[in-house]
């Protein structure tokens, strides 16, 4: 089994589910996960988790995330992109200063109401479950965050930008939204995911070129269940450790007199660390074994001068 993320570009008309379900034909594990769903429209960044990573999808789906989006002024759509259905038709008699104001009006803390055609759930239903029955359901503004955005280029009734913004924000929403403020009505006409924390879209790889590499790297004794042989150097360069994801946390290694601790998610006390600094009390430590392989997160706990698991990484050979 590959340990590992894997930064896939999500190309258009694949969901989230498709990818995953692609990689694990690719790969021959079943043990696969994303980090967050993108449109099928949508296209970007979008890492997925292989492996003992699958332990940090939670993690990855919560950092903030960057997009290039096109905005369509003058069109409303049942699904507030231009793949649903057109609700309404208005002139674009808005100036670009309007619309700038407009635009930065969005940056900072909003009360985003989330779109119908979405996979949120309300009683147990899929809010896209309702809508394509004709349904729709009061839905509960929900506090998001726009970081930044940047207004690219417009050239009306087309609007590109760039915005970064924290989970759960809507960026067709975003552009219905922007069109309701400017009294025209808007929707997104494409989008593409650029950014997942430090994951970008120059850096990723899509499903053909992934599969491509597979093959070409491709041995035949199969897959080794812990650092992957069967691979040669340059497939296993195609996924990130997991322990990459930390790297702004210290690093400790383990006692091989604590082995056994530590393989069983034991709590590990300071003694059987080689090197112990007084700053470590203060932040999460990544600790290691004697063989260098990445065990978990842990924090220090004063009261009895251990190490307590926060996440655990490391499995028993």
């Amino acid at each position: 089994m590959l340990h590992g993320i894997i930064n896939v570009y999500k190309e258009a008309g694949f969901t989230s589910h498709d990818v995953v379900a692609k990689l694990r034909g690719i790969f021959r594990q079943k043990k696969i996960g994303h980090t967050g769903t993108l449109d099928p429209a949508a296209v970007g960044v979008l890492p997925v988790c292989l492996g003992k990573a699958t332990k940090v999808c939670d993690l990855l789906t919560d950092k903030d995330k960057t997009y290039r989006c096109i905005m369509l002024l003058g069109i409303d759509t049942d699904t507030q992109d231009t793949t649903g259905e057109i609700l309404s038709r208005r002139e674009v008699t808005v100036t670009e200063q309007e619309i700038t104001q407009a635009v930065m009006s969005f940056v900072g803390d909003y009360q985003q109401i989330p779109p119908m055609y979405s996979a949120l759930k309300v009683n147990g239903k899929k809010l896209y479950e309702l809508a394509r029955a004709g349904k729709e359901v009061e839905r509960k503004a929900r506090p998001v965050r726009v970081e930044e955005i940047v207004i690219e280029s417009m050239e009306l009734p087309r609007v590109t930008f760039q915005v970064t913004c924290s989970k759960g924000t809507y960026i067709r929403t975003l552009c219905h939204d922007i069109g309701q403020k400017l009294g025209c009505g808007g929707c997104m006409e494409h989008l593409t995911r650029t950014r997942v924390a430090d994951f970008t879209v120059e850096d990723s790889l899509n499903l053909r070129e992934i599969e491509a590499a597979v093959k070409a790297h491709e041995c035949g004794d199969g897959w080794d269940n812990e650092n992957g042989a069967g691979l040669n150097h340059g497939l296993q360069a195609l996924l990130r450790p997991v322990d990459d994801l930390f790297r702004q946390y210290p690093k400790a290694t383990v006692k091989e007199s604590a082995g056994k601790l530590l393989e069983n998610g034991n709590r590990i006390p300071v003694t059987e660390l080689l090197l112990w600094q007084k700053e470590w009390e203060a932040a999460p430590v990544r600790l290691y074994d004697g063989r260098g392989r990445f065990a978990g997160i842990y924090r220090y706990q004063p009261e009895a001068e251990d190490m307590k698991p926060i996440k655990i990484f490391l499995e028993k050979d």
